[in-house]
Order: C-alpha cells, then sequence, then structure tokens
C-alpha cells in the first residue's frame, strides 16, 4: 500500500486557491455595490432627488368653509360662516425639556387652561413634526398677540378656520343641527373618507344629513424648510386653494317657520307644516330647542351636559324622534276602513249615552258626557263620537282590518324624512301582544285603538302624513328638507330635490273623497268650529285628545289642511300640531293651527293674526305647568 504525504507543493496549490476565492469574493462585492451606486446616482438619482426633496417639504392644511344654508326664498343665509382661527403648534420643533414652558405661555395668551391643551397635545405626541391644532375659534386681536410674541414661541402657528353662526335659528336648531370636532369613534368609521383629526363635522340635523355635500375640499400649502424648520429661501410656496362646501336651500318657509313658532310659543310639543303635493316641509318646531351656538366654544362640555340633563330634552326634535297615542285623530283612519271594507253603512247610526258598560268596565265617551244621542259616520267624525268608533270597531271592523289600514297611512314605518334620528312609531298586533306581553288581544284592545289609545304611537309628522295621504287621493309624497343645492360662488342650481312617491294606496279615490268631507264637517259644525271657522280659508281637519293617565291633562292634537276642496293642490298645506299634557291644559293645538292657517293664507305675522282672530285674549293663558 502506498501512503502520500502532503508536500510543500500541495500546501502551496491550496493556499492560492483560497486567495484566489477571497479576491473573487472581494471583487463580486465590490461590483455589486459599483452596480447599487450606479443605479441609484444615475439610474434613479431623479427619483431619489425628488425623495430628498419632498423630505424637506412641509405641508400646512388649509381648512374649507363650509357651505351656507338659506330658507326656500334664498334671500339671507340662516347659517353662515363667522372669521376665526385655530392655533397649532408643530411639538417635535421645540426641544422637548421646552415644551411645558412653551404651553404655559399660550395658555396665557389665548386665555385658555393649560389642561385644554394637554388634551389636545398629550405627550406621546411629543414627536410629532406634523401641526397639533390646540383651539379654535380665536378672534383676531388673539392671533395678532401671538404673532407679537412669536420669537418666544418656536413651532407655534395658526390658520384660518371659520365658525358656524347660529345667532337667529330659534326653533329651526333642530332642522339645522349643529357641527363639532370629530371624536375619536367618528374618526375610526370616517377614515378612510378622508377625514382626520381636528376635522369639524355635522353632528345633528342638516349639517349631519348633508354633511358631504357642506364640508367642501381642504386646501393646502407646501413650503420648503431647512433642518430647522425655517423657511428656506428663494423657494416657491406652492399652494391649492380649498372649495367652499355647497350651499343648500331648504323648503322651510323662514315666515311659516317664525309663524309656527309663535304659535306653539312656550309650550312642550311640536308643529309642522307641509306640502302635501310635494312632501316639502315648510315649518319644522319642536319645543323647547337649543342654542347651537355652543358648540362653537372651545369647551362646550358642562352647557352640553346642562342640555342633555334637562328634563324637558331639548335635543329631542319632537316632530320626528316622540311617538305619542293619536287620540281621535286616528278616526280619520277608522273612518277610511269602515267606508273602505263596507264595514258598517255610513247612514246607519249608533246610539250614544254617553257611556257604554263592556267587559266589566264603564267606557265614558270623551268628549260628550250626556252623549251624542244617534250619530251615522259623518257625525260621530265631526263630534268625535267615541262610542260610535268603539262599537264599529269592535263589532264590524276588526283588528285586523284596522291594523292594515294603519299600516296603508304609513303608521308603524319610517317616512324617510332627510334628517337623522327619526323613529317609526308603533302599530300593535295581536301577534304583538302575544309575544311581547304574554297576553291575548282582547276586544278593549281593539276598542282603544279605535280610538287612537292603547299602545298606538304616531310622530307628529306621520300625523300629517295621515292627512297629506288623504288629501292625496291615497299618495303619500316622501317628506323632505332639502329643496335644492347650489354653487356656492355663482349660486347655479346643481341639483333639485323632486317630488318622490313614498307609498300610493289602492283604496278607491271616492272614499277619500268622502274622508275629507266628513273632515270639513269638524270644522264647520264639529268639536272645532269655534277656533277654526275662519274667513281666510277653509279648513278641513280633526280634533284629537290622548290621555296619558292624568286626571286633568290630554295631549292635545290638531290635524288639518286648507284650502278646502281647491282644485290647486300646490296651493293646499297641512298643519300637524301637538300640545304635551305636560302643558297647563287648554287645548291649544286647535288654536295654534288656527293662527297658523291664519297667518298662511292671510299673509300675515303671528301678532296679525292673533288680533284678525281675536285670540288676544288666550294668549296669557299659554304657558307650562311647572
Amino acid at each position: 500500500m502506498e501512503i502520500r504525504l502532503n508536500g510543500p507543493e500541495n500546501n502551496g496549490e491550496k493556499f492560492q486557491k483560497r486567495i484566489l476565492l477571497v479576491q473573487a469574493i472581494f471583487i463580486t462585492i465590490f461590483a455589486l455595490y459599483a452596480g447599487q451606486l450606479f443605479a441609484m446616482q444615475i439610474l434613479d438619482g431623479e427619483l431619489y432627488r425628488l425623495r430628498a426633496d419632498d423630505i424637506s417639504k412641509r405641508t400646512i392644511t388649509l381648512p374649507a368653509q363650509r357651505g351656507e344654508i338659506f330658507d326656500r326664498n334664498y334671500e339671507q343665509p340662516v347659517v353662515f360662516n363667522i372669521d376665526s382661527f385655530a392655533v397649532v403648534i408643530a411639538p417635535a420643533e421645540v426641544k422637548r425639556d421646552e415644551i411645558p414652558a412653551l404651553l404655559d405661555r399660550l395658555a396665557g395668551i389665548l386665555r385658555i387652561p393649560r389642561e385644554q391643551i394637554d388634551k389636545k397635545l398629550p405627550h406621546e405626541y411629543y414627536h410629532l413634526y406634523r401641526p397639533i391644532e390646540i383651539a379654535s375659534n380665536i378672534p383676531y386681536n388673539t392671533i395678532a398677540v401671538l404673532a407679537e410674541n412669536l420669537d418666544m414661541l418656536p413651532g407655534v402657528s395658526w390658520q384660518s378656520k371659520p365658525v358656524r353662526n347660529y345667532r337667529d335659528t330659534g326653533s329651526l336648531s333642530h332642522v339645522i343641527g349643529y357641527v363639532g370636532n370629530i371624536t375619536k369613534d367618528e374618526l375610526t368609521v370616517l377614515y378612510n373618507h378622508g377625514y382626520k383629526q381636528g376635522d369639524i363635522i355635522g353632528k345633528a340635523g342638516i349639517e349631519k344629513q348633508y354633511n358631504e355635500l357642506l364640508r367642501g375640499r381642504e386646501g393646502r400649502e407646501i413650503r420648503t424648510v431647512d433642518v430647522n424648520g425655517r423657511l428656506a429661501r428663494n423657494r416657491e410656496i406652492i399652494r391649492e386653494a380649498p372649495e367652499m362646501g355647497k350651499n343648500l336651500v331648504l323648503t322651510i318657509d323662514g315666515g311659516i317657520q317664525t309663524l309656527a313658532e309663535k304659535a306653539l310659543g312656550n309650550r312642550i310639543g311640536s308643529v309642522v307644516v307641509l306640502k302635501p303635493a310635494s312632501g316639502e316641509i315648510l315649518a319644522m318646531v319642536s319645543y323647547p330647542w337649543y342654542d347651537p351656538g355652543i358648540f362653537n366654544s372651545g369647551d362646550s362640555g358642562a352647557e352640553y351636559q346642562l342640555i342633555v340633563n334637562d328634563v324637558n330634552k331639548p335635543l329631542l326634535n319632537r316632530a320626528i324622534q316622540s311617538g305619542y297615542p293619536p287620540g281621535s285623530t286616528f278616526k280619520i283612519i277608522m273612518t277610511t276602513g269602515i267606508l273602505g271594507e263596507d264595514a258598517f253603512p255610513p247612514e246607519k247610526t249608533v246610539d250614544c249615552q254617553g257611556e257604554m258598560w263592556y267587559g266589566e268596565r264603564n267606557w265614558r265617551c270623551h268628549i260628550r258626557r250626556p252623549g251624542h244621542g244617534r250619530v251615522n259616520l259623518e257625525r260621530a267624525l265631526s263630534q268625535s263620537c267615541d262610542i260610535y268608533f268603539w262599537v264599529v270597531g269592535r263589532d264590524n271592523l276588526g283588528i285586523e282590518r284596522i291594523v292594515s289600514y294603519a299600516r296603508d297611512y304609513g303608521l308603524g314605518e319610517l317616512t324617510g324624512i332627510d334628517l337623522p334620528g327619526e323613529i317609526a312609531g308603533f302599530i300593535p298586533t295581536p301577534q304583538w301582544k302575544e309575544r311581547r306581553l304574554r297576553e291575548r288581544w282582547q276586544d278593549g284592545d281593539t276598542m282603544n285603538m279605535s280610538i287612537g289609545q292603547g299602545y298606538t304611537l304616531v310622530t307628529p309628522l306621520q300625523m300629517a302624513n295621515i292627512v297629506a295621504m288623504t288629501v292625496n287621493d291615497g299618495v303619500i309624497y316622501k317628506p323632505h328638507i332639502l329643496k335644492d343645492v347650489r354653487n356656492p360662488v355663482s349660486g347655479v342650481i346643481e341639483e333639485i330635490v323632486k317630488p318622490e312617491v313614498l307609498h300610493e294606496s289602492d283604496i278607491d279615490k271616492s272614499i277619500f273623497e268622502t274622508v275629507r268631507t266628513d273632515m270639513r264637517s269638524v270644522i264647520s259644525s264639529g268639536t272645532a268650529r269655534f277656533p277654526l271657522n275662519i274667513e281666510a280659508v277653509e279648513i278641513a281637519g280633526k280634533t284629537g285628545t290622548s290621555e296619558v293617565g292624568l286626571h286633568d291633562r290630554w295631549h292635545s292634537w290638531f290635524a288639518a289642511y286648507a284650502p278646502y276642496n281647491s282644485d290647486k293642490p300646490d296651493e293646499q298645506v297641512v298643519v300637524s300640531v301637538i300640545v304635551e299634557a305636560v302643558n297647563t291644559w287648554e287645548w291649544w293645538a286647535t288654536y295654534a293651527s288656527a293662527i297658523i292657517f291664519q297667518g298662511i293664507f292671510a299673509g300675515q305675522t303671528y301678532e296679525e293674526a292673533v288680533a284678525a282672530l281675536r285670540f288676544q285674549h288666550l294668549i296669557p293663558m299659554s304657558g307650562r305647568r311647572e
């Protein structure tokens, strides 16, 4: 066997190979670096130069003014903008240990608590270069003081940020709504729609419903700065101007709104004035209202809590967010059902003795305790005879058909009005009672529902739609507040809201004609003949008094339209009024309606209408039970 040992020749050969391998590795690394440098400097040089240039640029957001809001006459805006400023700070431009002293100086100049600034600029934001808004609604004279002390306020700047003027909105507050800073929860939902911290958004009413139209488009200002954040010399400032939001014209008529507001007075309740031929809302009043201007202040928390804790709920728009038993106004639906189903001959009478025994209970006619005597359908509606509708509803029409007609009139469903927060009211059924209350439906439940009592709940807007459907021979138009959208610069109309049919009933038109005739009897010879039989216009409607468990107070309803039997549908107006039982009882809904109709059709102010109707002696009666 031959054994070979490594000699000097073999060791030298291995060493040489290692040297060549190391050289190859170094050459490869050098070639890669050289190629990368060539690519970065030659091939992609321009791209990196642009990136470096971007790093040295500072972008400032220029807020857009929100669009203005007008009533239908498009004369003076009811909501517009006031010049104001927002103060911002870029915390990373300030040495970290100098920030507390800087914030103390700012708090003193702005006259706001230091804690308020700390909420906007917590410690975890101190590393940010982007400007953080620390105060808004700052007047010009305060900005002038900031400018004088700018050398001692590094990183501080300001920008124009107009605020909303709600000075004269009055009872329009529920329709208009208000704006406020976007919350964290809202930002989570709206971030992908271009919103960011510090944005102002609509919180209620039209401001919320049409926020996208009103908000406009923000502009921006791009500046080139040096490493210290100072504006670089001889560098152009790129400015993209903001675009103001769209102007909105509402269906609301300012004169009618004021008329309805004063007619309701300081009574807790609501008024809706509607055009049945289009669904346009001419007035919507809910009392008490609130001042949306309080939300413009930097810290509105305390005032907001006062409003929230108010037992009278001023933030509640009672026209669309409160449900009430309809009382005898429900007899409009009952009359339609009796005629539509031929359930009981309209000329046939029921003997009203003022009370009747049923189910071991004495049922008393609310309007006339001695009784109405023998009444047919027309007289039962005009005199609001409970016993007639109790008997016919229970023995002839029946609960299933009552429910069917109530739903045909739109009760228990949203109207779809372009305001947030609407409720649907409620129409009970035997199935609902068994499922929810674990009780069988009784004939007494049918009797209660026949006169608008029991579990039934409607909103004042739904009540207006009941009358509108009767006027329109079975057609309900979707109620709406927005009339058109206009360019904020030229005033050119960009979008018009056209009437939209919400529901069309298949009930024969002749039935609605009879119902209207019977509703006219309520005014000409029935329960409302004294306050509503006015000379300015012929009215048809229905009174209502709904019980709420109090022995001396009730909700006061009145729902009507005018002119009666007009051949010009566009001139007709529906008025729905409710005065809640918490007020001093005075049956005011009918008187308020008379004032509104008088004012509209005689072209009079509230004061002139009251004088024409000789209601002056009634005005001191107005008030709320404390």
